[in-house]
């Protein structure tokens, strides 16, 4: 559909932004899931050159439908990265990585299939550059594995949270850096109203209570609702007024 391309597209550009690509010349890049080629289209746009694998062969007859650019590779990703030492200049992933975690047969070990991934994928990017992988971790232990192993591979770097306090806006970005440690890029909307920044998003697969001393949860209690709209203010969205009567039970009717 439309709004799939559109947001297919949006994640695209701010991948290969994380990359930090020489403006000078145009880079040979690995798109790993790359479906139909919505994301080497805009690879394409940017003036670079590109290679795409995937194990669908069904998206892969799309891409070919859609006459795309770049070379495409029939292949399953936790095999390994089939391409000689050196050859990219940068990867990126959408949507594609967090499908490694599922054991969809037998001999498939989570594990060992994410650092087949990583290692050969380290092996195969220049000294010096990225990998961007934008992701959907189901829970943080997830997100633990995939960031251990690819650690474990050589890699190093971290994750990038776009819109870390939005809860359809987020998007996960693991930024990868081959050789030399590089700086980290910054999230977008990791601003805050008053001007400082948000360094660390917390991940966490259940809700975080508001506890007293004596255990027992204050969740609609005055300090809770006050946290919460100033929350709501970070955010841009409008908000009524503290008042003495903010968080003040009202009385039961008859």
């Amino acid at each position: 559909s439309s709004r799939v391309a559109e947001i297919q597209s949006q994640m695209s550009e701010r991948a290969v932004e994380l990359l930090g690509l020489p403006e000078d010349r145009p880079c040979l890049l690995l798109d790993v899931g790359c479906g139909s080629g919505l994301s080497g289209d805009y690879i394409s746009d940017e003036g670079h050159y590109w290679i795409g694998m995937d194990i669908s062969p069904a998206m892969l007859d799309v891409a070919v439908e859609r006459e795309v650019e770049g070379d495409l590779l029939l292949a399953d990703m936790g095999h390994g990265i089939p391409f000689r030492p050196g050859m990219f200049d940068g990867c990126i992933s959408i949507s594609a990585v967090q499908w490694l975690c599922n054991a969809d047969k037998k001999s498939h070990s989570p594990p060992k299939r994410l650092y087949r991934f990583f290692s050969t994928l380290y092996t195969a990017l220049a000294r010096g550059s990225r990998a961007v992988l934008q992701l959907y971790p189901e829970n943080s232990e997830q997100l633990e594995l995939i960031t251990a192993q690819a650690m474990r591979a050589g890699f190093t770097g971290g994750m990038v949270v776009d819109y870390p306090n939005s809860a359809k806006a987020k998007k996960f970005f693991l930024c990868l850096f081959v050789g030399a440690s590089g700086t980290l890029p910054k999230g977008l909307g990791t601003e805050c109203a008053d001007g400082e920044e948000i360094h660390q998003a917390k991940f966490t697969n259940e809700r975080t209570r508001f506890r007293n001393t004596k255990g027992k949860s204050v969740k609609k209690s005055r300090d809770w609702i006050l946290e919460k709209k100033e929350r709501r203010r970070r955010q841009g969205k409008e908000v009524r007024a503290d008042t003495k009567y903010t968080g003040r039970k009202r009385r039961p009717r008859f």
